[in-house]
């Protein structure tokens, strides 16, 4: 039992790992920062609402771990790289981000303007490729690290009225094959989760929606979006020591929507 209790601690554990997430203040990322600080980790907390930053602090702070709070708003190149400054020198360190950080409109195509276009692209899609740039060097000179980014299920199933967000999220989902191939000598393992339809503030008014709920739920085998909370476990997997050889990979957590369907069960719950 002590080999086998020794044995997970150095596969899983964070202790002296510092982790930026993105978008940490609720949803998705706030699951993730109190994952991630019951595994030991500093986390820096980033969002844009002072309030809801402090609520997932204390949450850390709670269970004894250690946070710290970073406000910034990533619509433009130079902000996302203060916000790797800032969290490197608050933490003393960086050894994994997390990208997190999401933004939708929902609209028809042709209603999309160019203001929805570029807001969407600029936190989807060009803050995750100038956050990633920006930590590369922080990560290099510690000889490794772990960049996670949060995709979507619409990298694979596609909806109307979601054209931007579903484009940007499919370019992370590239982005991903690109920097690992590039920083692989460097010993960064850059991988990507890919979420089904979950339970989070930015997707509330579709579940509060009845005919919306019921198609989705029609549609997902296990009958029931997914919690933040479920994609914690991969993500603390692929942060931690245990995929040190996993790099490139796109993984799903959908509740076996991309698996198919059912001749009897769909369009029933």
């Amino acid at each position: 039992m002590t080999n086998s209790t020794s044995l997970l601690h150095r596969l899983f554990s964070l202790e002296g790992k510092a982790v930026l997430i993105t978008g940490a203040s609720g949803g998705i990322g706030g699951a993730l920062a109190v994952g991630f600080a019951e595994a030991g980790a500093v986390v820096g907390v980033h969002g844009r609402d002072h309030d809801r930053i402090a609520a997932t602090c204390q949450q850390i702070e709670a269970i004894g771990g250690k946070a710290v709070a970073l406000v910034a708003d990533l619509g433009s190149v130079q902000s996302c790289r203060m916000l790797i400054e800032q969290a490197h020198a608050q933490m003393g360190r960086l050894d994994i981000l997390i990208n997190n950080a999401a933004t939708n409109r929902r609209k028809p195509i042709t209603a999309v303007t160019e203001d929805d276009y570029e807001f969407i692209h600029a936190t989807n899609q060009r803050a995750i490729f100038f956050l990633s740039q920006a930590a590369y060097p922080l990560m290099k000179a510690l000889s490794g690290g772990k960049i996670i980014h949060i995709a979507s299920i619409n990298v694979f199933f596609a909806l109307d009225t979601v054209s931007v967000y579903g484009m940007t999220k499919g370019a992370i989902a590239q982005l991903t094959k690109v920097q690992a191939v590039e920083w692989a000598a460097d010993n960064i393992q850059v991988n990507c989760i890919t979420p089904g339809f979950i339970r989070t503030p930015l997707s509330k008014p579709i579940w509060e929606d009845t005919r919306k709920a019921s198609w989705l739920r029609a549609r997902i085998p296990m009958r029931r979006p997914a919690e933040p909370e479920e994609l914690v476990g991969l993500a603390l997997m692929l942060a931690s020591p245990a995929s040190s050889y996993i790099t490139g990979q796109n993984i799903v957590i959908d509740g076996g929507v991309l698996a198919g369907g059912s001749w009897d069960r769909d369009g029933e719950w």
